[in-house]
């Protein structure tokens, strides 16, 4: 498959989180089109699991939504940062909690039609609860978390009651990843 090539990029917006880039591309046809492109650093997201099988959730406001909704922890990669220690960070930070193990279930891109966002999903588990509790950023004031089984949680997915994509995926492949480590054990 022949790609489209990019003639013209044009850096629209310089945000806090976020930039707009707006390219022209030409197809191999030589049809010219405009595509607005969302540059995100990335981030990590984090499925803090307990030895019952109990997941950790945040209930946060999203601006966007207009609501509180539920989801896993997560945050944006610092410039240059190691999305492994941005999950770290996230955890305690969110949580109050720390991990013995990271495992790296995948990576997603999350909305490809406009932006290069890809997020790093990390299975915590040896939770141990850290001094001091949350330590939020600024944007996470009224930020909680609910704890509750894996299974329950995914039925909230299947249900609608959780429809952030991210926190979906993150309960799926850790779902998936339990049963295939119990079928190893086998």
């Amino acid at each position: 498959m022949q790609l489209p090539k990019t003639v013209r990029s044009e850096r629209k917006y310089d945000g806090k989180i976020i930039d707009l880039v707006v390219d022209v591309v030409e197809y191999p046809s030589g049809r010219q089109t405009i595509r607005e492109v969302v540059k995100h650093p990335g981030g990590a997201v984090i499925v803090p699991l307990l030895e019952d099988g109990t997941v950790l959730l945040v209930q946060q406001y999203r601006h966007p939504l207009a609501s509180v909704i539920t989801e896993l922890p997560a945050g944006k990669l610092d410039q240059g940062e190691d999305p492994l220690n941005c999950a770290r960070r996230e955890l305690r930070e969110e949580t109050g909690y720390t991990a013995d193990q990271l495992t790296h279930l995948s990576s997603i891109h999350t909305t490809p039609g406009i932006c290069d966002e890809i997020l790093h999903i990390y299975l915590a588990t040896g939770l141990t609860p850290a001094g001091g509790g949350q330590q939020l950023d600024e944007g996470e004031e009224g930020l909680s978390f609910l704890s509750l089984p894996l299974a329950e949680a995914i039925r909230m997915a299947e249900s609608g009651a959780i429809t952030d994509a991210k926190t979906i995926c993150g309960l799926l492949l850790t779902a998936r990843h339990l049963e295939q480590r119990n079928h190893e054990r086998r």
